[in-house]
């Protein structure tokens, strides 16, 4: 008996096995009953009949083995697709839903090895199973993936939300606290809230930022016409008063007036200013320059310090992305998401930004169009 016959005929013992290892899945199998356990596996087992009952050349076998199987136009998602979908929402990890397509190879190949002792005419028939089956290994963790990410990325940004209320009470706080001129001690711990609370903000305002760009929402910005050299001079009056001990320089040349969202770029350069105190060499100033030129207006920061490998340059806007020596000791005030928010702010407004590094210094530019 060819296997594509067999999977139809022994469905209801195929199935019994699939339930039975499926219950062994704790904790989310845990009070599921026989059908949700059994999600979706008649109609995978069926889609796998289909097609080992299909004709196939080489070629199509090929596209198969590399993931590049011809989807059916206007077809909806697969049965495995839709199987990884409640398999997420039910609670399972994604070795767990991969462990039940294993124990269904080897149940199926069995089965049917006991049964109809297939000669070599029908190893075609086990090479095609197995394809199939990869197939849908591929399709499930494939949504089962998204799904995840999906979910992170809501509970994220209902956590950032939930999170601002109690935060702003702390900061409202701490500035009353401030203002009443109780003695040295309040003052300085309303100074100590104040900070701490500025940069907790920090790390939640990044935090929501990549949030959204993961959701595909990209920054949001509301752009108005602005004198960008004031607009950074006040931002880094504020980063020299958390910082007393650096040096921070800022030069103008030009006319920097445009049309930009002032509080996401006083972001981005405060981004890149806190990269550089933090990476740049201590004893060194960092430089902040703003030109006017044209049609756009160019932003440069620099600090001197140890190179930065080429390694770690090709991936610094990368969201998540520390400095090798700074893979610890930063860990509780930063996420690494700095580089990769600038980023995103430059791109919200048409604007590039990139890096270069050498043992001089190390430059970060931002190119910003004047928007109208």
């Amino acid at each position: 008996m060819r296997l594509a016959d067999f999977i139809l005929d022994h469905m209801d013992v195929i199935l019994l096995q699939w339930e039975a290892f499926a219950r062994t899945l704790l904790p989310a199998a845990t009070d599921m009953k026989s059908l949700a356990l059994r999600d979706h596996a008649q109609q995978i087992l069926e889609a796998v009949a289909k097609d080992l009952s299909t004709p196939e050349s080489r070629e199509d076998q090929f596209e198969k083995s590399v993931g590049q199987a011809p989807e059916l136009a206007g077809a909806p998602e697969t049965a495995a697709q839709t199987h990884a979908l409640l398999r997420a929402r039910s609670g399972f990890d994604i070795n767990q839903m991969v462990a039940e397509y294993r124990a269904l190879r080897a149940s199926v190949l069995r089965l049917w090895m006991d049964e109809c002792e297939p000669d070599a005419h029908h190893v075609d028939d086990m090479v095609r199973f197995n394809e199939a089956i990869d197939q849908a290994v591929a399709e499930s963790i494939g949504f089962f993936s998204m799904q995840v990410d999906l979910a992170r990325n809501l509970f994220l940004g209902m956590l950032g939300h939930d999170m601002r209320s109690p935060l702003q009470a702390i900061q409202i706080t701490a500035s009353y606290l401030a203002a009443l001129n109780a003695g040295d001690k309040v003052s300085g711990a309303a100074s100590r809230l104040i900070r701490s609370g500025a940069r907790m903000q920090a790390l939640l305002d990044d935090m929501v930022d990549f949030n959204r760009t993961r959701l595909g929402f990209g920054i949001n910005i509301a752009p108005t016409n602005i004198n960008l050299a004031q607009l950074f001079a006040d931002e880094l009056d504020l980063l020299r008063v958390v910082y007393p001990g650096r040096q921070v320089n800022l030069d103008v040349v030009g006319d920097c007036m445009g049309v930009w969202d002032g509080q996401r770029l006083q972001q981005l350069l405060g981004n890149l200013v806190l990269n550089a105190i933090k990476y740049g060499a201590q004893d060194a100033p960092v430089r902040v320059t703003v030109t006017g030129k044209g049609a756009e207006v160019l932003l440069e920061v620099r600090n001197a310090g140890t190179a930065i490998e080429r390694s770690t340059l090709d991936r610094i806007f990368d969201p998540l992305q520390r400095g090798p020596e700074h893979q610890d000791t930063n860990a509780g005030t930063s996420l690494g998401l700095g580089l990769y928010i600038a980023r995103e702010i430059a791109k919200a407004h048409g604007g590039e930004i990139d890096a270069r590094s050498d043992a001089t210094e190390t430059v970060f530019s931002v190119n910003l169009p004047r928007g109208k």
